[in-house]
């Protein structure tokens, strides 16, 4: 009887690629969960869970995402500071203030919670504006469904 081997990759074996979307019109949620499904590499048909074989994925225009529904002023970010109490912002005032961290931290809580994960979310670049440093990668562009109205 043959014997069939599964094929487990191994660290730098595999070639990451560059990847850039343009987040203008996109829901959080449903950008996000494409991303981290790029950067963990789940996309190939060579993933293997405890090898980092994702890739890099390069997001313009963040300050044009979209929150469904009153997500703007009703969804809260809390955060701990080390002195007593929750410090708390809403969603449309870190938009103002930070508009990367919304898809950061969105992506963050969906990568596994692991120190891989941690790898994997620095091959993540957030940019506001359309423009970005990563020409010399020469970025594919990434065809997203979560684009509002599609």
């Amino acid at each position: 009887m043959p014997v069939i081997k599964s094929y487990m990759a191994k660290p730098g074996e595999v070639a990451q690629e560059w990847w850039v979307v343009d987040a203008s019109d996109c829901v959080v949620g449903r950008l996000a969960s494409e991303i981290a499904m790029v950067l963990m590499g789940k996309h190939r048909p060579t993933y293997t869970p405890h090898v980092d074989t994702g890739d890099c994925v390069v997001v313009v225009n963040v300050e044009k995402l979209v929150l469904t529904g009153r997500k703007w002023e009703q969804k809260r970010y809390t955060w701990y500071t080390g002195y007593p109490g929750l410090s708390s912002e809403t969603a449309g005032e870190r938009r103002d203030r930070h508009p990367d961290r919304i898809l950061r931290d969105a992506v963050r809580r969906m990568l596994p919670k692991n120190k891989l994960a941690r790898r994997m979310l620095a091959k993540l670049k957030i940019y506001t504006g359309p423009d970005h440093p990563h020409q010399a990668q020469q970025p594919q562009e990434m065809k997203t469904l979560s684009r509002r109205g599609s």
